[in-house]
């Protein structure tokens, strides 16, 4: 008696259809090894179990919160600089120093934090990893180079109206996130894009390369709302008719203390998707999984 052969898989199934089938997540880029006759399937569940449809659902709800207070954060920034502060220049005038706050936040915020978020979209699983990793870099090259430029603003600024540069802790924390960010893509360009890089090696840069990426993160935050509140204590001193004080909270005290709190926001809705295990790319997994044969091998 002949043993019946299964049909192969129809893509009427949703598990097969689903965007987290992640059959091609060992492919070119992965950091890890290429399993051919197998497949990963999470022990006690399936990408059509309702816990993990819950699961990816409540990924987008917070992929969706983070881009729109990125987008607030973005015009909240640009708003209150020309507006309040004169609009934008590059003449070594106050003009100039507009650009700072706009590029930082931006650039090392807001850019930085969506190009870190970028591998948890479940619809890029089941994908070649490699163009997500060169979308990755090319993101978070955007970020670097707005954050330059917005340093180069402020001290160009400076050295123009003979201020001192680096006296303060907005000044220090914000070049310590710029130098770390600085050396974050370079090793990253390194580790995981060059294809002479070995996988062993990857294996290792990686908790590390996800580690300073959050702190990188953290400290971008803390320099930008302390760069908006050392602004407000300068320029809002209610020493002549044009201005209140920061302790009557006027309107421009208003919109500043409400982007550091938007930024706050957006930095913690990021850190939550990037702490959520369940939300991380299958390939990039610890190997806690267990493995059972294809049934038939793809075409393509």
């Amino acid at each position: 008696m002949q043993r019946a052969v299964p049909s192969p898989p129809s893509c009427s199934s949703t598990s097969h259809c689903f965007p987290l089938n992640h059959r091609h997540t060992a492919a070119c880029g992965s950091e890890t090894a290429a399993q051919p006759q197998k497949h990963e399937v999470r022990a006690g569940s399936s990408p059509s179990d309702p816990s993990r449809m819950r699961s990816i659902v409540c990924f987008y709800i917070c992929y969706a919160l983070c881009l729109c207070l990125g987008l607030a954060c973005v015009v909240c920034v640009c708003v209150w600089n020309s507006r309040w502060r004169g609009g934008f220049a590059w003449d070594g005038s106050a003009l100039q120093f507009n650009w700072h706050p706009v590029l930082m936040v931006t650039g090392l915020v807001v850019l930085y934090g969506n190009g870190a978020v970028l591998y948890r979209i479940p619809l890029t699983w089941g994908h070649n990893k490699l163009p997500w990793k060169l979308a990755h870099a090319a993101v978070m090259l955007l970020a670097f180079v707005l954050s330059v430029v917005g340093i180069c603003a402020v001290f160009d600024f400076h050295n123009v109206n003979h201020i001192p540069n680096m006296y303060s802790l907005h000044s220090w924390i914000g070049i310590t996130a710029t130098a770390l960010f600085t050396a974050q893509w370079v090793f990253g360009m390194i580790g995981f894009l060059l294809p002479c890089t070995q996988i062993a090696l990857r294996k290792f840069l990686k908790p590390i390369h996800v580690w300073f990426g959050s702190m990188i993160l953290m400290l971008s935050i803390v320099a930008c709302i302390s760069g908006i509140n050392e602004k407000l204590f300068f320029a809002l001193k209610g020493n002549n008719n044009a201005s209140q004080p920061y302790s009557n909270l006027p309107p421009e005290a208003v919109m500043g203390n409400s982007l550091g709190v938007l930024i706050v926001a957006f930095g913690l809705v990021v850190l939550k998707i990037l702490s959520n295990h369940e939300w991380m790319r299958p390939d990039s997994r610890p190997e806690d999984g267990v493995y059972a044969p294809l049934l038939q091998e793809d075409n393509d």
